[in-house]
């Protein structure tokens, strides 16, 4: 379906894809993995035809869709359901020509079209995607300006999934969603019908939505069957047979190295020399699958631990206007050594409550008792645009160790995993992924009791992502955390805490009991919504059908009435021939001076008078024949 041929793409220095090749089936679904900065964005854009390749070539079959989501977020007053509906073009512009086509030939061609393409069936197919992303009946109907950017970004991603292209391509899809609405589009993928290629970082979307793993690494492409832990496995294995060939074709290398130069002079062994030199010459070195260093995150610990408990609520409310509570009736104990994961739709008030343990709101009501002394650490994803993009790493650490030396800086620098290479870059210029890391390390610069993190994986690869869960689980101090992957909560919770409802309860289940919540209450809502929808589909099927039986039937009759129209204009032109021979017969002297003209004036009238009533009577048994004939349909 889809074949990279020999393709190469450099920027600067850097030679990104080095004649990467690699076919990639019909309906395969395939995960793009690669460390950051190896080109997999770079490598969808060729595809997608926005940059030209150096060197080789996309080929794919004639006439196939390609589509993936707008890199800006979509806006205007435009409904969030009519924005994605009108992602279908050909549906549109049927059902815009629809309403205004006469020709009954081209009715029934449009009607037989939108059935073709399950035309009717295309608003539930849309609101069933809308609500998989987190958006209501009622919000579906709200416009996309009222929507802030990462919202609306959702709905792009809705729109061209209900496109349904014949190439799907996503480019980190779940750095707008929330978990609930990550493990709704696994499922989703999973069932994708078509050809998707899919750029992620998401372990447990990789597993669970597609069916091989194309790696690319050191400008090169490799494919693997199966999900993400298929493809780390056979990677492995192939690192350790790789390691071990290396190894023993060094020491072979050495080995005839060394008799080559001990040998070199004497004639007895010199042909044999001469043939361990060209074997030298003809042996390709084997590249180790080494992995390239990943930096470890640091979590500096507290200095004073904490008695417990560390922070606890007393039927307490939180809100941002007085009266208007978000969250209330907490009744919770955080302990210095907890690990949460907070559970919850988008817009149930998880970021309200990270605030309000960052000390960012008060409670409204009730208590919430935390010790003055109690350091908290918070990372959000908001909080990268706050980095001042001039300054560098070097610069930020200094600003919090101004009594530090330059030595000292330098080290706390490179302990946050920014070295000689990197300390002294302005943030504007570092990826997204290092700013990721900058900001993690001024959060928690100061040995935090309390740790915060709200999505902090959205622009780490699966490699970064894992020390950081190694970071977490070494650290000892109490953490919070908000996150859409699955791993990363189930590799370093220990309790799982419910943000539903308009307050926050210790849910009482694991991971998989959730994702099966997630999944069969967005069922149950499929199930009304279709069941509430289903007179209306029915209503506009039947209209639809009304109407292609009209113009069907208008098609048959068609011969009858044109025949009608055609004797209703032989009378008229036959009543205007009586016209003009009565006019000739009214003049008296015709009569005296040619008696002859006006006897053939008359028997012209007569033909004419006779033609008319036989043409009458051929319309009035058309027509009787026409009215039986719509009667008996």
């Amino acid at each position: 379906m889809l074949h990279i041929n020999d393709l190469s793409y450099r920027i600067a220095d850097r030679l990104l894809l080095d004649k990467a090749t690699v076919a990639l089936p019909e309906k395969s679904r395939t995960g793009l993995v690669g460390r950051n900065g190896t080109g997999k964005t770079t490598l969808l854009r060729i595809i997608k035809g926005e940059i030209p390749a150096l060197d080789g070539a996309i080929g794919m079959p004639r006439g196939a869709t390609m589509a993936d989501v707008a890199q800006e977020a979509p806006g205007g007053p435009t409904t969030l359901i009519d924005f994605v509906l009108s992602a279908d073009r050909e549906r549109a512009a049927l059902m815009e020509e629809s309403e205004t086509a006469t020709d009954p030939h081209r009715i029934a061609d449009i009607q037989l079209r939108l059935t073709d393409i399950d035309a009717y069936t295309a608003p539930s197919r849309a609101a069933r995607i809308l609500a998989g992303l987190g958006f209501d009946e009622e919000a579906q109907q709200r416009p996309l300006s009222s929507y802030s950017g990462g919202w609306r970004m959702r709905v792009a991603l809705a729109a061209v999934l209900f496109r349904e292209p014949d190439i799907l391509l996503l480019d980190e899809p779940t750095n707008y969603l929330d978990l609930e609405g990550t493990m709704w589009l696994e499922r989703y993928l999973a069932a994708y019908p078509r050809s998707l290629l899919i750029v992620s970082h998401d372990r447990d979307l990789l597993n669970k939505s597609v069916d091989q793993i194309l790696h690319l690494e050191r400008g090169k492409l490799t494919l693997y069957k199966g999900g993400y832990d298929q493809f780390e496995r056979q990677r492995r294995e192939t690192q350790a047979l790789q390691l071990k060939l290396k190894k023993k074709q060094d020491d072979q290398r050495r080995h005839m190295e060394a008799f080559v130069e001990r040998f070199r002079a004497k004639a007895t062994k010199a042909r044999q020399a001469q043939s361990r030199l060209k074997a030298l010459s003809r042996m390709e070195p084997i590249a180790a699958l080494v992995d390239e260093h990943v930096r470890p995150f640091h979590l500096p610990e507290p200095q004073k631990p904490m008695g417990p408990p560390l922070i606890r609520f007393e039927e307490a409310a939180v809100g941002y206007e007085p009266g208007k509570a978000i969250l209330r009736n907490l009744d919770l104990r955080i302990d210095p050594d907890d690990r949460i994961g907070l559970l919850g739709a988008n817009g149930n008030g998880k970021s309200t409550f990270a605030k309000l343990l960052s000390r960012r709101l008060a409670v409204s009501d009730g208590a919430m008792r935390m010790s003055d002394k109690a350091i908290i650490g918070y990372f959000a994803q908001h909080q990268l645009d706050e980095i001042n993009p001039s300054m560098s790493a070097y610069n930020h650490v200094r600003e919090l160790m101004p009594d530090a030396t330059e030595a000292q800086v330098r080290s706390r620098v490179a302990q946050i995993g920014f070295g000689a290479d990197k300390a002294d870059t302005a943030a504007g210029k570092l990826s997204g992924g290092e700013k990721a890391r900058l900001m993690l390390a001024l959060a928690t610069f100061h040995g935090p009791h309390l740790l915060i993190l709200d999505e902090p994986t959205n622009h780490l690869d699966i490699d970064s992502r894992e020390m950081l869960v190694h970071a977490l689980n070494d650290y000892p101090g109490a953490v919070i955390l908000i996150s859409h992957d699955r791993h990363l909560v189930e590799a370093t919770a220990d309790r799982l805490w419910l943000v539903d409802g308009g307050t926050v309860q210790p849910y009482d289940g694991d991971m998989d009991d959730y994702r099966r919540s997630v999944l069969s209450k967005a069922a149950g809502d499929r199930r009304e919504a279709k069941a509430a929808k289903a007179d209306n589909r029915a209503s506009k099927a039947e209209r639809a059908e009304e109407r292609r039986q009209e113009a069907l039937r208008r098609e048959s009759f068609a011969p009858m009435r044109k025949k009608l129209q055609t004797i209703e204009k032989t009378i008229e032109k036959l009543n205007g021939e009586i016209a003009r021979l009565d006019r000739a017969m009214a003049d008296p002297a015709l009569y005296d001076k040619d008696p002859a003209k006006a006897t053939s004036l008359a028997k012209d009238k007569a033909d004419t008078v006779r033609a008319i009533e036989n043409a009458e009577e051929e319309w009035l048994a058309i027509s009787h024949e026409l009215e039986a004939a719509q009667a008996a349909e």
